[in-house]
């Protein structure tokens, strides 16, 4: 009988090692298979995390409010229940000009508007001051430190009067000034809620001699009341 002779101990430890390898990988592939939480990547494996016994609630995303037809009070010029009605756009185009023509209030949102009632940024809301019943005819008289109320999705949103700007619709400048997220600001990133109350200054263009229009019948000027947020409830059930 011939008798064996053994490997070199190179060869015997390579292929012990493969013989290991193998099974290793056999292993692993059965696991895999009965492992619903693992997934088998060529030679690796991927473990996917373990969910908690107790996973954390739900974030529950307030919806915007900017497309919610809203009621503007300014009770130190008698606005009551005065209707804001939501479109996208800017400020006096000519869909906001034919939603004023119908005596009610117009707010642009989108690209070049504003945000909606309560919201980081800029409100913006334009109405008639002479024409449509002019629901904004004592605008002006508006001082610091009035309140704006706007009611829109289940809240009431106070605003208290912060400064007055006149926009120029003859300046590109001036427009970006009244439409930026923070009024008079272009480009300055918004950290509160404010807005902009908008009508036509056309007494006071006429008296300095100035009638010039644009294509929709707007004067030059326009009398902007800035308010910033200072609270907000529930509004009263009817």
């Amino acid at each position: 009988m011939l008798t064996p002779r053994p490997l070199p101990a190179a060869l015997a430890g390579a292929l012990i090692a493969v013989l290991v390898g193998c099974a290793t990988g056999a292993t692993g592939a059965a696991d895999a298979a009965q492992s619903p939480g693992t997934t088998a990547v060529a030679s690796a494996t991927v473990t996917e995390p373990t969910l908690s016994s107790s996973p954390a609630e739900p974030v529950v995303r307030k919806s915007s409010t900017r497309n919610e037809t809203a009621l503007l009070g300014i009770p130190s010029i008698g606005v009551k229940n005065l209707r804001v009605v939501p479109y996208e756009g800017t400020t006096d185009d000519w869909p906001g000009t034919r939603i004023q023509n119908r005596g009610v209030a117009a707010s642009p949102y989108g690209d070049e508007g504003g945000v909606g009632p309560g919201e980081v940024g800029n409100y913006l809301v334009t109405a008639h001051r002479l024409s449509s019943g002019g629901p904004l005819r004592d605008l002006p008289s508006v001082g610091k430190g009035d309140s704006v109320f706007v009611t829109s999705g289940g809240k009431v949103y106070e605003y208290k009067i912060a400064d007055t700007r006149k926009t120029s619709f003859r300046s590109e400048r001036s427009l970006a000034e009244q439409r930026a997220a923070v009024p008079g600001s272009p480009g300055k990133k918004p950290t509160k809620a404010m807005i902009t109350v908008s009508t036509c200054a056309t007494p006071e263009d006429d008296a300095a001699g100035n009638f010039w229009r644009d294509d929709k019948g707007n004067p030059e000027h326009r009398i902007d009341k800035i308010g910033v947020l200072v609270s907000s409830r529930a509004a009263p059930s009817e």
